[in-house]
């Protein structure tokens, strides 16, 4: 445990008498309904993990990039609160890519902010596969807009693909970087169409944060606060009077027949609360919502809270990556900027039954930089330097998003004999990828290839079908829909079993896309709150 984490152990985590809403989770959902509800009435966050120090976060970069460090390590994820099961077709690294703490996984996070498609909302209709949404974009709008805002995000007019905008990013984009030039040249010849990547990371000062100042360890951490993370939203609801506890791991939700009473949450000292309210937001992601679902059986409901349509955990989704890399002869510069300045949704609208939507993105982060280098090899000296023009700078790589389809056998469950430190049972992520993923990634991988030949690029490594990954993308476990019978939650998220609950998660989404999902996340955040808002007057 960091010293940071050792002097929050001493902090009041009673409950808060007289509260009118109670968000469970305290990463980018959370966050923004507490923000946007605290105004006007008594709201406490409870957060399962830690307030991490501002302070700490050079050391966090530090060891980030040393070799002896894992990515979980950085945000002092694992251990047996941790614990997961794994029990799919394919293993699920549960722990790779998440934060329990304030500001959740937006601390870690890559900061890519793209709006879905149109056709995203309507998958069943206009791609013959998977449900429509029970609303469609021009539903959103204004909650992008907000959440654009919100967030920060630099971004450009210059992509043809896009679903229509109302008016601008708040901050213009980032310039392309100089491997991006290159790239330039051979989809220019290719016919391919790049444009640039709205990211929620500030372009130029904006809400009191600095500039990127160009650290490069953007993933897994940003030590000038220039990427937004969910603090910032945390923080401001807290300022409103907002009560934000952290440390606070809900283990049951107390209930009637129609309604939640009661979180029920322990502290560090070993004490058990109940912290009551006339609201409740389930903001703790497609994971940990689930869980807690299920956790929260009664006899009255004995498969779980909400679960009377028996869906909540199924359908888990995330998105797969695909990529192709390879060795320049000529300098790309890469490592030079931490995250992706371009990408192409090109060949994105063209899905249908048999192969999905994904996109392009463009590293700026290929091949090891010359930190790694230097921390991985025994070389001292003008033998390090002759390593370091020899192994540095000539890399280039293509990679992708692709979704993955809803799939009841594909799920989020609880480990049938596995338990955490506190004696709950954990989350079994039981993953299934469904073929029209996998052809994807091949179509995918085609593209990629054709792009590193032109570039006369030599490929010396390519992540397909065989090897994909996901993304950390958890979508899909309580789903949005108009019938009872067949979803968690109604169109403005709402579950159909419980009058006073709301989720606030990706978990909510009918389909994936293959955009990353966090704008839609924070889009969905703003109209729940307006939501609570309105049953609460």
């Amino acid at each position: 445990m960091t010293e940071s984490a050792n002097r929050g152990q001493e902090r009041d985590r009673s409950p808060v008498p007289n509260a009118d809403v109670c968000v469970i989770g305290a990463g980018p959902a959370g966050g923004l309904v507490a923000d946007s509800l605290a105004d006007e009435h008594e709201v406490v966050v409870l957060e399962a993990g830690p307030r991490f120090d501002e302070a700490d976060r050079l050391e966090r970069q530090e060891r980030a990039i040393r070799p002896a460090y894992d990515r979980p390590d950085v945000w002092e994820m694992g251990g047996e609160r941790d614990a997961h099961a794994a029990s799919g077709e394919w293993f699920y690294p549960l722990n790779h890519a998440r934060v329990k703490g304030i500001g959740g996984s937006t601390l870690h996070w890559q900061g890519m902010v793209m709006r879905l498609h149109e056709a995203d909302f309507n998958s069943g209709t206009e791609r013959g596969v998977g449900p429509d949404w029970p609303i469609d974009y021009a539903d959103l709008p204004p909650y992008y807009v907000a959440a654009e805002r919100e967030l920060g995000v630099a971004g450009g007019a210059d992509n043809p693909f896009a679903p229509p905008r109302e008016q601008p990013h708040p901050m213009p984009a980032f310039r392309p970087s100089y491997s991006d030039s290159l790239f330039a040249e051979a989809c220019n010849e290719l016919g391919i169409a790049m444009h640039s990547v709205p990211n929620a990371r500030n372009s130029e000062p904006y809400d009191g944060r600095s500039e990127c100042v160009g650290y490069g360890t953007c993933q897994p951490v940003c030590p000038s606060g220039a990427k937004y993370d969910a603090t910032v939203h945390v923080e401001s609801a807290a300022e409103q009077g907002a009560t934000v506890i952290d440390r606070a791991r809900v283990e049951q939700l107390a209930h009637d027949a129609d309604s939640i009473r009661a979180a029920t949450y322990t502290t560090p000292d070993g004490a058990r609360h109940r912290q009551e309210a006339d609201a409740f937001v389930l903001a703790c992601g497609g994971v940990e919502i689930p869980r807690l679902l299920f956790m929260s059986d009664s006899d009255q409901f004995p498969d779980g809270l909400a679960n009377e349509s028996g869906l909540v955990g199924k359908y888990f989704m995330d998105h797969l990556f695909a990529g192709v890399g390879g060795i320049l002869d000529e300098p790309t510069r890469q490592n030079h900027v931490g995250f992706l300045t371009s990408e192409s949704h090109q060949f994105y609208d063209d899905a249908g039954e048999d192969i999905g939507p994904f996109k392009l993105e463009f590293f700026n982060y290929a091949g090891p930089s010359p930190v790694e280098l230097a921390l991985t090899g025994e070389d001292w000296g003008d033998d390090l330097l002759e390593r370091l023009r020899s192994e540095y700078g000539n890399h280039v790589a293509v990679g992708a998003l692709v979704e993955q389809l809803p799939r009841e056998d594909s799920y989020v469950g609880l480990a049938p004999e596995r338990t955490d430190d506190r004696g709950n049972r954990v989350p079994d992520v039981h993953w299934h990828v469904g073929d029209r993923a996998l052809r994807t990634i091949e179509r995918a991988n085609e593209i990629q290839r054709s792009i590193l030949e032109e570039l006369g690029a030599e490929v010396t490594w390519t992540v397909g079908p065989d090897e994909t990954g996901p993304a950390y993308h958890h979508m899909g476990t309580t789903r949005m829909g108009t019938d009872p019978a067949d979803s968690v939650v109604d169109p403005a998220c709402r579950t159909h079993d419980l009058e006073n609950c709301w989720i606030a998660s990706s978990s909510v989404f009918p389909t994936g896309g293959a955009m990353n999902p966090t704008l839609t996340i924070a889009a969905l955040a703003l109209r729940v709150a307006d939501a609570v808002d309105a049953a609460l007057r």
